[in-house]
């Protein structure tokens, strides 16, 4: 009996998992199976045609997966986030590195076996840079794919290790080998900046004091920023984040000019996120108590990020600004949500 081919996304459980699974269960003739510690929840186990409990780093289970199915397109979302991972750097690790390793082999194998390239999508992370400071940070602008690549968080420096195992598997597998055996994964990464969604609450990140915000001033629960007001980096809506993960797994592969692109939509400062979130939630009890650990990290992320190479090549166009993002989406998603749970 042949296998059957299907999607695999990783660490489905997670705030991407949700989204991406409601997305690719609009589209029947593309079957979803999915791999996270964590069950699935009831609402969208019904949206996959299987659902692996278990770990991106059993062989075992990923054995049985090969031997089931025929995987043509892998989304790897399986990672430990940033404040975890320094609170558990092995961990994260093991986790982040020797999981995504374990999941490049997999693709390796999946592409060998039924002779076609597995297009292998990858998300990273705005914590992959590291600016020494913030006068750099503030004279950068902009900063491109190839700039300020030194990382200070593990989660970061698993983040960019990731992206070049990645690459060495799409050009430069076993490269001495007498039999040609590179070619098989079709790598695709992309540097994310901090996400916010309105369906599923904040699970760990660095970048998460605005999601964090904006869900403690609906519950009605007084909130304490960690960063300082004047704090910069960039955001994006879940619903644009999904869009570009979908985007880049179709594009064909010869438009595509780089294996790890930036991605932007907007960058407001933590004083312009508190504000919006105030004048929507008037009664919102909302303070700004730096924790120096965490403002530390945030500080060498970039203000900005230079991201024309994927709106060129696989037009990456995210349709929230700031202010649709949060009047549009996020603000009356959330509120709904929890004047739902009230009821």
């Amino acid at each position: 009996m042949s296998r059957k081919p299907v999607v695999l996304i990783t660490g489905a459980s997670g705030e991407i998992g949700h989204g991406l699974i409601e997305a690719l269960s609009k589209t029947p003739d593309r079957p979803v199976i999915t791999l996270d510690l964590a069950p699935l929840d009831p609402g969208l186990a019904g949206r996959v045609r299987q659902h692996y409990v278990g770990s991106i780093l059993d062989p075992q289970l990923l054995d049985r997966i090969l031997a089931e199915y025929e995987i043509n397109l892998i989304f790897h979302l399986a990672a430990v986030l940033s404040t975890r991972g320094e609170f558990a750097p092995m961990t994260a690790h093991k986790v982040n590195v020797e999981g995504t390793l374990q999941m490049l082999e997999f693709a390796q194998k999946e592409g060998e076996s039924h002779g076609q390239p597995v297009v292998f999508v990858y998300p990273s992370s705005i914590a992959a840079y590291g600016l020494p400071n913030l006068n750099v940070k503030q004279q950068a602008g902009k900063v491109r794919e190839e700039q300020f690549n030194t990382p200070t968080t593990m989660y970061g420096c698993n983040k960019l290790y990731g992206e070049l195992l990645g690459s060495y598997y799409a050009g430069h597998y076993k490269q001495l080998s007498i039999h040609q055996v590179r070619g098989k994964v079709d790598f695709r990464g992309l540097r994310f900046p901090g996400l916010i969604s309105a369906i599923t609450a904040p699970s760990g990140g660095t970048s998460d004091y605005a999601p964090e915000m904006i869900h403690a001033a609906a519950q009605g629960k007084p909130y304490a920023c960690f960063v300082r007001p004047d704090t910069r980096i960039p955001f994006m809506a879940m619903p644009d984040a999904v869009d570009s993960l979908l985007r880049l797994a179709e594009c064909p592969h010869e438009r595509l000019t780089r294996t790890v692109y930036n991605l932007g939509a907007f960058s407001p400062s933590a004083q312009e996120i508190h504000d919006e979130v105030a004048s929507a939630f008037p009664d919102a009890t909302i303070s700004f108590q730096v924790d120096e650990r965490r403002q530390g990290i945030v500080d060498t992320w970039p203000a900005d990020v230079e991201d024309s190479s994927a709106r060129r090549d696989w037009g990456h166009s995210p349709r929230f600004g700031f202010r649709e993002a949060f009047r549009e989406y996020l603000i009356p998603t959330i509120r709904e949500r929890y004047a739902a749970l009230k009821s």
